[in-house]
């Protein structure tokens, strides 16, 4: 797969800042299994077709980005599982990100906060597809994750540009054998990953938000 779609290029200067300002000045400790070592999405890097389960966060997740989150696990993207937080959409609309895409004026869907790895410099998108697009990856039967540029901006350009298609600023990772100790500790319940629990998770939890303790506490 092509180099991931870096999002510096559509964000405006006021997009931006927002972003900045809700991140804010420093990031919080990466408590709930967060590896700083980020990765990408690249077809051929390992195998086309990826183990995915879902993990919904317990009350014991103390970082305040995973709080309530449930996340789309991917276990064959790289060395270590790599997930989407898939319920946490942001104040921010798809419109806004893409300001030079004219045509999603009036789109209101929002993107979404994936993960605080690689925030807020990558864009990822989960897709609904019968068959494999190009540059993309299976997850589960009928969805695909990607971060290519080319794929996206065709996406964007259909008539219902957001049909079965949820992009994501950022994501999730975790170094090897850490994510099974959490979820063998209590802080993750696994559940089996499906198009439609994909698409249709709930509660949605808008981000960021004050739920859960700050880190360290």
């Amino acid at each position: 797969m092509k180099k991931a779609f870096r999002a510096q290029r559509y964000l405006a200067a006021a997009s931006v800042g927002l972003l900045l300002l809700l991140w804010g000045p420093s990031q919080p400790t990466l408590s709930a299994g967060i590896s700083s070592k980020p990765t990408s999405p690249r077809a051929g890097t390992t195998q086309n077709t990826l183990t995915a389960i879902l993990i919904v966060a317990q009350d014991v997740v103390s970082d305040p980005n995973f709080g309530g989150s449930i996340v789309v696990v991917m276990n064959n993207i790289g060395p270590a599982p790599v997930g989407l937080i898939i319920n946490r959409p942001m104040p921010l609309s798809v419109s806004r990100f893409f300001p030079k895409l004219k045509r999603l004026s009036q789109v209101p869907d929002r993107m979404y906060f994936g993960g605080p790895v690689e925030f807020p410099d990558t864009v990822w998108f989960l897709l609904r597809a019968k068959t494999a697009p190009a540059n993309a990856i299976r997850v589960c039967d009928g969805v695909y994750v990607s971060s290519d540029q080319k794929l996206l901006q065709q996406l964007l350009n259909r008539p219902n540009p957001m049909l079965g298609l949820r992009i994501f600023v950022g994501h999730a990772g975790w170094a090897p054998g850490q994510l099974q100790a959490e979820i063998q500790g209590g802080a993750w319940a696994p559940k089996p990953a499906t198009a439609e629990s994909i698409f249709n998770p709930g509660p949605q939890l808008p981000w960021p938000s004050g739920r859960g303790p700050k880190p360290g506490t």
